[in-house]
């Protein structure tokens, strides 16, 4: 044990000194000293060890390590009540890396593999989005590519029964309990269909399951092509790729890059989807650390065919981290437009150490700079929760922002574009066009967190689903073009919201009538034509989105680029 007081160990020092004189033959073969100089050199050298260990054992992490297993010994020993070492433990450690930054963050083994799975980009299961409403477990959607889609299992559909017991009255965190588990083995389900009197059994053989990134990826109309992706996984890359390429073979001249609400992810990601954008050569991140090893920089190598596409990327307020490497790099060197809100501003880099309990932490290693040299990093502020919340209070003008004037008279650092135009550091990436989005009245939230729609969906597919597929079947556009919300729908809407205890606000409603209708239609669009049939009817009230298609020339146009 080191102590930050010395203390003269006879038996030490004499084996110290026993130590050396053994080799003092071999010391005489390389230098002559007399026997006097020696023993003054050891005297010199012993003398200045305990001093070097004194300011060595000043406030080191040995010390601050046995004060801390003081006192946690202590307290088991003496507590009033029996403790919990394990949760006491857990609990020093998130308050000692909440004194460093907001995003080096503890994750106790209890959640630590779903959070890997979301980052790795698959799960084993049976592969199902899923919902629990009153007490029913609902199939909300059969994942692409997994083994609940592949037998014909639908969105709407009921599971009544998991390997013959009951699955009625389930919660929600029981659900994957029950039907994830390792690739081949094999779980049976029961199942109610609307518009079939008997029940349905499926025996699912579990596989690995896809969480893809890339939310979404269609053609607008001839020209324009829409990609959405929801974070950095490791799989975004390759997702992109496929995105891209599948747009560009359906006639894509122009592209629109959508990352709202896109928390971040992985950085070598981000690094790969601002290369497939970027000629060869160009600088689109870089790291600063207080360890060398930590600094890095990403060039692009400009291998790709989507080099010469017009761009646009959206961004709001949710877009952090990658998704602000991506929007920076781009922006930085004019490759395009940046639409919508100013973004999250987390310009730090976290890296992931795995603990002997199956537990782990993300650390802060690094900051990261956009190829201008801005640090994206906005100040921390007084506590946790001010930082988040200068983000969902910030409010801007709409305005046209190619220059940057509106930043104009802010204290944060001024960099420059590859073509000269202002832009600043240490407050996120501010768009080229600010188009805010608008803020839904509270009765509308309402209907939305409490899943009114999807019960809406579910109401309405058990009446009308066989009937409803069999009309529109696969075409999307005929869907968007004829079906409508009627108003028995939107009172069936209001009456759903009233059992759930959302008391009606006639005010509000009359506001948002169209967002109601809206976000019901895109539910049913959902449950047969995907995330497209859902994203296509929200985009038609997305005034940042139908902004961001009218931009094209300019985005052309600040790329050197020409409209096909």
């Amino acid at each position: 044990m080191e102590t930050n007081k010395i203390k003269f160990d006879f038996n030490n020092f004499f084996k110290y000194t026993k130590s050396v004189l053994t080799n003092v033959k071999g010391f005489f073969m390389i230098k002559r000293f007399s026997i006097g100089t020696v023993i003054i050199l050891m005297i010199l050298a012993i003398f200045l060890g305990f001093q070097l260990n004194s300011v060595i054992s000043g406030d080191n992490i040995y010390i601050q390590f046995n004060k801390f297993k003081d006192v946690l010994s202590l307290t088991e020993k003496y507590y009033v009540d029996e403790v919990n070492t394990k949760d006491l433990v857990e609990g020093a450690i998130t308050g000692l890396l909440s004194k460093l930054d907001p995003h080096s963050v503890y994750i106790p083994a209890s959640q630590l593999q779903r959070v890997e799975e979301e980052f790795k980009g698959s799960f084993e299961g049976i592969g199902i989005e899923f919902d629990v409403l009153n007490d029913t477990l609902l199939v909300v959607s059969p994942i692409v590519g997994g083994p609940s889609e592949a037998l014909g299992i639908l969105a709407g559909d009921k599971i009544v029964k998991i390997n013959d017991t009951s699955a009625i009255g389930i919660k929600r965190e029981d659900v994957p309990k029950k039907l994830r588990g390792p690739k081949g083995t094999k779980v049976k389900v029961t199942i109610l269909r609307a518009g079939i009197k008997e029940p349905l059994e499926f025996e699912i053989i579990r596989d690995k399951i896809p969480l893809y990134s890339v939310d979404v990826a269609y053609m607008v109309d001839d020209e324009i092509g829409y990609v959405s992706v929801n974070r950095f996984s490791a799989t975004t890359r390759d997702e992109f790729v496929e995105a891209l390429r599948k747009l560009k073979a359906s006639g894509m001249k122009k592209l629109i890059l959508d990352l709202r609400n896109n928390p971040g992810g992985f950085l070598e990601q981000a690094y790969h989807m601002a290369d497939l954008l970027l000629p060869a050569g160009k600088k689109i991140v870089y790291t600063k650390a207080r360890r060398p090893e930590f600094n890095e920089e990403y060039i692009s190598r400009g291998f790709t065919e989507f080099q010469d596409i017009p761009l646009i990327v959206l961004i709001n307020h949710g877009s952090a981290s990658a998704s602000e490497i991506v929007s920076g790099a781009i922006q930085d060197w004019d490759r395009g437009l940046i639409v919508g809100e100013t973004s999250f501003g987390k310009g730090l880099v976290q890296r992931q150490f795995e603990l002997p309990d199956s537990s782990a932490f993300r650390l802060t290693i690094a900051r990261y700079y956009t190829p201008s040299g801005r640090l994206i990093q906005k100040p921390f502020g007084k506590d946790l929760s001010e930082y988040r919340k200068r983000v969902e209070d910030f409010d801007e003008e709409e305005i046209e922002n190619i220059d940057h004037k509106i930043e104009g008279d802010t204290t944060r650092p001024k960099y420059y574009t590859a073509k000269g135009r202002t832009v600043y550091g240490g407050g996120g990436i501010t768009p080229d066009y600010i188009v805010k989005s608008d803020k839904l009245t509270n009765y509308v939230a309402q209907l939305r967190a409490k899943a009114v729609f999807l019960e809406f969906a579910k109401n309405f597919f058990d009446r009308e689903g066989v009937s409803f597929r069999d009309y529109y079947g696969k075409d999307i556009k005929k869907f968007l073009k004829e079906f409508n919300i009627t108003e028995n729908m939107v009172q069936e809407i209001i009456e759903i919201g009233k059992k759930k205890g959302i008391e009606f606000n006639q005010d509000e409603y009359t506001k948002d009538l169209r967002y109601i209708k809206a976000y019901a239609k895109a539910q049913i669009g959902r449950n047969i034509f995907g995330n497209e049939g859902a994203y296509s009817v929200i985009q038609q009230e997305d005034e940042q989105f139908k902004k961001a298609i009218t931009l094209f020339p300019e985005a052309a146009k600040i790329a050197n680029l020409s409209v096909k």
